[in-house]
C-alpha cells in the first residue's frame, strides 16, 4: 500500500484502447495500485485529473488534439500533486524528453516489463524520478544548449547549500546515480539519499528531473557538447 495507507491512485492516457485495457489489466493485478480512469488525449487527461483523486498520470505523448507533452505541462501548472509517468516506444524519444522539460516525473517504454511499470509508479508516487542516469546523460544533451544560462552566483538558492550539497547537486547534473555518487565520494547510500533530499528542500524541487534542469537553467556545467 501507499504510505498514506490506500492503493496508489492511476489514471491511464493513451489514444490506443488496446494499450489501455493492457495496462489496465497489469496495474490491477497489484495489489497497491488501483486505476480510477483512463482518457484517449491530452484534453481528457487533464479533465480526470481535475475531476478525480489522481497519484499518478501514465501519459502517452503522441496523442492526437492535445498532446501529452501539453497536458502534461497543464498538469503541472495546476498545482495539483500529482505525478506525470510517461510512456514512450522509443528510449530516446525527444517527445518523452519534452514531457520531462514541461514536469513529468520520469518516463517509461510501454514494452517494459509489469514488475518495471509497477515500480515506476511507486518511484513516482514517492517523490522520486523515474529516470535512468542513461536517460538523464541524454536529456541533458537535447536540452543543455537551448537553456537559459545565468551566472551561477545569479542562481536562487544556492547559497544555502553547502558544500557537500553543491557537490552532490553537480553529480546529480551530471546523471550520477545515488550508487555512482556514494562511491564517488566515499558515502554511504542513506547519507547521499539524505543529502539529495536537503538540496530537493533547498532548491523546491519535485525531484532529481527538476535538479538536473535546474542546474542546467543556472550554469553550473558546461553546455552539452562544449569543450
Amino acid at each position: 500500500m501507499s504510505t498514506a495507507g490506500r492503493p496508489i491512485r492511476v489514471a491511464i492516457a493513451d489514444d490506443q484502447a488496446l494499450v489501455r485495457t493492457g495496462l489496465r489489466m497489469v496495474l490491477e493485478a497489484e495489489p497497491d495500485l488501483v486505476v480510477v480512469g483512463e482518457a484517449n488525449d491530452g484534453g481528457s487527461a487533464i479533465d480526470l485529473v481535475a475531476a478525480l483523486d489522481v497519484d499518478v498520470m501514465l501519459m502517452d505523448v503522441r496523442m492526437p488534439g492535445v498532446d501529452g507533452i501539453a497536458a502534461t505541462e497543464a498538469i503541472v501548472a495546476g498545482g495539483r500533486p500529482t505525478r506525470v509517468l510517461v510512456l514512450t516506444t522509443f528510449d530516446l524519444d525527444e517527445y518523452a524528453f519534452a514531457a520531462i522539460r514541461a514536469g513529468a516525473s520520469g518516463f517509461l517504454l510501454k514494452d517494459s516489463r509489469p514488475v518495471e511499470l509497477a515500480g515506476a509508479i511507486r518511484t513516482v508516487h514517492a517523490g522520486e524520478a523515474a529516470l535512468a542516469p542513461r536517460v538523464t546523460r541524454r536529456m541533458i544533451e537535447l536540452f543543455g544548449a537551448e537553456l537559459p544560462r545565468p551566472a551561477a552566483a545569479e542562481a536562487p538558492g544556492l547559497s544555502s547549500l553547502t558544500a557537500r550539497e553543491h557537490e552532490i547537486l553537480i553529480a546529480i547534473a551530471e546523471g550520477r546515480s545515488n550508487t555512482e555518487i556514494a562511491a564517488d565520494f566515499v558515502l554511504s547510500e542513506s547519507t547521499v539519499k539524505t543529502h539529495v533530499g536537503r538540496v530537493l528542500l533547498k532548491l523546491d524541487a519535485r525531484d532529481r528531473v527538476q535538479l538536473v534542469i535546474y542546474a542546467y537553467e543556472h550554469g553550473l556545467l558546461p553546455r552539452a557538447g562544449s569543450a
